[in-house]
């Protein structure tokens, strides 16, 4: 292969003019995001080469070197790992992925100062960190399995790089940096065993100094301890230490939630360190995005985003399981049907949900943040996993016609603080907490001192119907069905006196059950209203007019739902309704009237009316005329 010289894209420019010219307060950095890249190539070799022998035909010994020359002012880190075809580094190492490449130059001009090189590793660009250093970087690269060839690539950071063959015996990479003026201090074995035990002592493999340009001794003690963290006693382990491990596995520069060690012992043995990450990523909700926990057989790396250890519900939980109980030449196709995997599945689950559930009981105000960024996926569970639900719903927060400030609430807290002649838990759905507020629906639960849970989640929508009860208490839905309030004796009292309202507004209800023949199911007197003078009402088995709302947002096809008008008896405007019906059955006005009775329940469901135009007229023919 002759020399080729190719330019790197424009946004590529971008990242390496930022890179290298912006202002950095850790430098340092270049070294721990090159070692994580040399453990990766190893971890792919070793994964490849349980079911391919070929690609570990030489027996390696697992290792990654760096190899520092004073003289010649270059830094080398090499590894024995997977290496790379002449295409692979092409694509790896001259192109990014345009839209990470433009988030991470957008998130650049966005920082400044110290906060700066946290964001190296969230885009794909550590490699390109080198160049912080490094006024020259040359990678020769020599990929596992028969038939390959040895490539050269070398960029000075300018506007193009170079690809050509090159000469190397044994697979792996190898990364030579050209140092900057007064970047020296990166050839000192004592400040590179000071990064290695800062930021990679965890690596499983052994990192090892070599000087003058030569490679380490075979018997070189590594500069890592290579121990695993999820192997050490909680007692060793420091917390900044599982913040750096965290960020070496997840690019989440952002400390997390908490940190749980997991060791269990007995019918199924196993070790896990697993995380809670503060905040969502942008990723968490998209389709076919992969998620999951890092698996180790005795040591041996198996793969990354294993699904198969967590329900879909946790996606969010990041982490490594290490797992004695399982065969090295394991696959995915194997796993799905293990009993180790779905005894290691469920503790893990147990152990996340205590742990959700203790931070809930100790430290509300995090748990609250932590819902408001995972509470959605965390619902999901309510509909799948049906052995921890009750788990989950002592887990959900909600808001509610009650809580303050925007405060969260549990089933729990909720139950707790009912009436004693409250028997049901009362909910609303609703697209925003303010629809929710000022719904007409809650006026006569709210009116009698009880309190009315928001569900303003869209996957509430699907997950109220895991939610039928609590602690024995029906959940109700306060804008569907018959709604009965207070004790025995209320409810006939007010079943009697609603009946004696019926009688007189007969005349009223059928004449505007006959203008809407088209648009409502019924025209009734309502139990729930005190305030506004009408409302919309679903049968009790019926799909909620949000629900309505959110399959139509999603393009699907829904029968066209006729729901049930209530009117509040007491309202002024029912009452002349029923005056001017009593003087002039045919009236226009009274028509016109029934249009616009129906608009405004529309409006209070959340729903448009059905020609906003006209209704528009209406109201302001009638304000023109009082």
């Amino acid at each position: 292969m002759s020399k080729k010289t190719h330019v790197f894209k424009a946004e590529i420019q971008q990242v390496l003019d930022l890179v290298i010219h912006s202002l950095y307060s850790k430098k340092e950095i270049f070294l721990r995001e090159l070692i994580s890249n040399a453990s990766d190539a190893i971890d792919r070799a070793q994964y490849l080469g349980l079911t391919d022998k070929s690609v570990v035909a030489d027996a390696p010994q697992w290792k990654i070197d760096l190899i520092a020359d004073k003289d010649d002012r270059t830094l080398v880190i090499s590894d024995n790992g997977m290496g790379m075809s002449e295409e692979e580094a092409d694509k790896n190492l001259g192109v990014i992925a345009s839209s990470g490449t433009k988030a991470f130059v957008k998130a650049m001009q966005e920082k400044s100062g110290a906060n700066v090189p946290e964001l190296i590793g969230q885009f794909g660009v550590g490699f390109y960190s080198a160049f912080m250093v490094a006024e020259e970087v040359t990678v020769i690269t020599l990929k596992r399995g028969e038939g390959q060839k040895a490539v050269k690539w070398t960029s000075n950071g300018g506007g193009a790089y170079a690809l050509e063959e090159a000469a190397r015996d044994k697979p792996g990479t190898t990364v030579v940096l050209k140092l900057r003026e007064g970047m020296d201090e990166y050839l000192g074995e004592w400040r590179l065993r000071e990064l290695v035990k800062k930021y990679s002592d965890f690596i499983a493999y052994p990192i090892r100094f070599g000087e003058k340009g030569e490679a380490p001794k075979e018997d070189a003690e590594p500069l890592n301890t290579m121990k695993a963290l999820w192997k050490r006693p909680k007692s060793e382990v420091k917390p900044e230490e599982y913040q750096e491990f965290y960020t070496h596995l997840t690019h989440d520069h952002h400390p997390p939630l908490r940190s749980i060690p997991l060791s269990v012992e007995g019918a199924v043995e196993f070790k896990a360190l697993l995380f809670l990450p503060k905040e969502a990523g942008f990723d968490l909700l998209m389709p076919h995005k992969k998620h999951g926990l890092n698996l180790y057989v005795r040591n041996v790396f198996i793969g990354a985003d294993f699904d198969l250890l967590l329900p879909e519900y946790l996606r969010f939980v990041k982490g490594v399981v290490d797992s004695s109980d399982l065969p090295l030449n394991v696959s995915r196709e194997m796993l799905q049907d293990d009993a180790v995997i779905r005894k290691i599945k469920s503790n893990i689950t147990g152990k996340v949900l205590a742990t959700l559930a203790e931070m809930q009981k100790d430290a509300a105000d995090e748990y609250q943040a932590f819902f408001t960024s995972f509470g959605r996926v965390l619902k999901e569970g309510l509909h799948a996993d049906w052995e921890n639900a009750d788990k989950l719903k002592g887990l959900l927060l909600f808001r509610s016609a009650k809580t303050e400030n925007n405060g969260f609430l549990t089933l729990k807290g909720y139950a707790d603080a009912m009436p004693e002649a409250q028997k049901d838990i009362y909910y609303l759905i609703a697209e925003d907490l303010e629809a929710a507020r000022q719904s007409p629906h809650i006026e006569a639960v709210v009116g009698r001192g009880y309190d009315v849970l928001f569900f303003t989640d869209p996957i509430d929508q699907w997950v109220v119907d895991s939610l039928r009860e609590f602690d024995g208490k029906k959940l109700v839905a306060v804008d569907k069905g018959q709604l009965e309030l207070g004790t025995d004796e209320e409810k006939a009292e007010a079943k009697k006196k609603l009946e004696a309202a019926s009688g007189e507004f007969q005349k009223l209800t059928g004449y505007i059950k006959e203008r809407l023949k088209e648009e409502v199911s019924e025209v009734r007197l309502s139990p729930r209203l005190t305030d506004s003078a009408c409302c919309l009402v679903a049968d009790e088995n019926a799909m909620s007019a949000s629900m309505e709302r959110l399959m139509r947002a999603m393009n699907q096809e829904v029968p066209k739902q006729l729901r049930i008008l209530e009117l509040n008896p007491e309202h002024a405007l029912v009452r002349r309704m029923q005056a001017m019906l009593e003087a002039d059955p045919s009236s226009a006005r009274l028509a016109d009237f029934v249009e616009l009775l129906h608009g405004q329940a529309l409006l209070g469901e959340g729903s448009a009316p059905k020609n906003p135009q006209r209704f528009n007229r209406l109201v302001a023919e009638l304000m023109a005329a009082v």
